[in-house]
């Protein structure tokens, strides 16, 4: 057994990056929201409508990348491409990270946020597509859950810095602008060392051969034979439509539980720790997701978390206080990284690995694409029901409660269709 878990080289480079990025993620979900609420009243803005402007801008960042991720997806399957635009993209990132620091309105600030998401995000095309050369297919579930896990914890490590820096800098004569701007700088240089390692091991091993012309003009004809790649094995299709719904759902939890702890008045520090513990309860769940999917079928384990995500979503429509926000963030740690993780190496198991950059682009279609309308969803129905408060079980819920429900109806048809898609797997594999 020890024989089997012991990771490679360039197994280990690959987890290391989602050690580095997962700090701009943990930055994102818990202090960048509460800088921008800052900016925002300094700047005027109305409180009711911050939640919604702060979701509009995660929609368009996501809206980007899901017009350009499988486009660089299907390009970077020709060899020798994919790591240089990997490159790229992880650059714009960590140099968009930086200059947050020096947004000095709300709105340059949500510029220059949607500039460093669509980098990183543009990234993780080429990062996800990297699994199945950098692993088996035997490998995959456990390598693809422990990236997530170590991803969790190693965030962890500047974000304590970033957080001491943030809520007592007062005491050593640090104001809350310089220490956001530490932040970033941190948060920046730690992503970039922890890919460092990657960019020198690994080396693009699937793909098809370079071809003379335009490769933007190329990639549309690669990207077009995935799809219909696609639509010919039912599974597949079947699987990325599923996929869309359910991890709407949970992208939209990731991106913005922070800023829905803020519009219901929690005490900032209690959120900010509470999605600390997030991390550190998300580390050792991710890393049991994959050793169990050795031994059950990872498709179960997918059903049970997108039926228990729904549960999540149920609870937080009736969250009003600090000890409900606690439970949320270990609930969701429990099922996080694993849904994540499986969703990855599910789709790695049932493609062709030379179509990998081309299929992991699409999926980044449909996962950007409902990170998009998850936000923009959430977004829409808080501000349409600003003034609206009803009463449940004698709970009053506000505007904020009522727009956190509209996902329930995603995860619903997420479930439903990725039972039919995982029939359709197994018909396939036994045809």
């Amino acid at each position: 057994m020890k024989e089997k878990l012991r990771l490679s080289r360039l197994e280990k480079s690959w987890i290391l990056y989602d050690v580095g990025n997962s700090a701009f993620v943990l930055l994102v979900a818990t202090l960048m929201p509460i800088y921008f609420y800052a900016l925002a009243d300094a700047g005027g803005v109305d409180s009711d409508l911050q939640l919604s402007y702060w979701g509009y801008a995660g929609s368009i960042s996501t809206l980007l990348v899901a017009i350009i991720g499988p486009l660089c997806g299907a390009i970077s399957d020709q060899k020798g491409l994919k790591k240089p635009i990997f490159t790229v993209t992880m650059l714009v990132g960590v140099i968009g990270c930086v200059c947050l620091g020096l947004a000095g309105s709300w709105l340059t600030f949500l510029a220059v946020f949607v500039v460093a998401k669509v980098g990183f995000n543009a990234s993780l095309v080429f990062y996800d597509s990297m699994l199945p050369e950098v692993t088996s297919k035997e490998r995959s579930d456990n390598i693809s859950s422990m990236g997530y896990a170590f991803g969790y914890i190693g965030s962890v490590i500047p974000f304590l810095i970033c957080l001491v820096l943030v809520l007592f800098g007062s005491s050593f004569g640090l104001s809350t602008g310089p220490a956001m701007v530490i932040s970033f700088l941190l948060t920046a240089a730690w992503w970039l060392c922890c890919t460092l390692p990657l960019l020198k091991h690994y080396k693009q091993t699937a793909g098809i051969e370079r071809r003379h012309g335009n490769p933007f003009a190329q990639s549309f004809g690669e990207l077009w034979g995935t799809v219909k790649h696609a639509a010919k094995h039912k599974h597949i299709g079947l699987y990325l439509i599923s996929f869309f719904f359910f991890i709407n759902g949970v992208y939209t939890i990731i991106n913005m539980a922070t800023a829905y702890g803020q519009s219901l008045g929690l005490d900032t520090t209690g959120l900010l720790l509470a999605l600390l513990v997030t991390q550190i309860v998300a580390f050792p769940s991710s890393i049991f997701y994959g050793r169990l999917a050795q031994r059950v079928d990872a498709a179960r384990m997918m059903k049970i978390s997108i039926l228990c995500y729904a549960g999540i979503v149920l609870f937080a429509v009736f969250l009003v206080s600090q000890w409900q926000f606690w439970l949320l963030a270990v609930l969701v740690g429990l099922f996080q990284g694993g849904i994540q993780a499986l969703s990855r190496s599910y789709l790695g198991k049932i493609i062709p690995a030379e179509r990998s950059g081309s299929y992991y682009g699409v999926m980044d279609i449909c996962g950007k694409g409902a990170d998009f309308f998850g936000s923009m969803l959430v977004a829409a129905v808080n501000q349409l029901t600003a003034d609206v408060h009803i009463t449940i079980f004698g709970i009053t819920l506000g505007n904020a409660n009522i727009a956190v429900s509209s996902l329930l109806v995603l995860f619903a048809i997420g479930y439903l269709l990725f039972c039919k898609a995982d029939r359709a797997v197994k018909a396939a594999e036994n045809a």
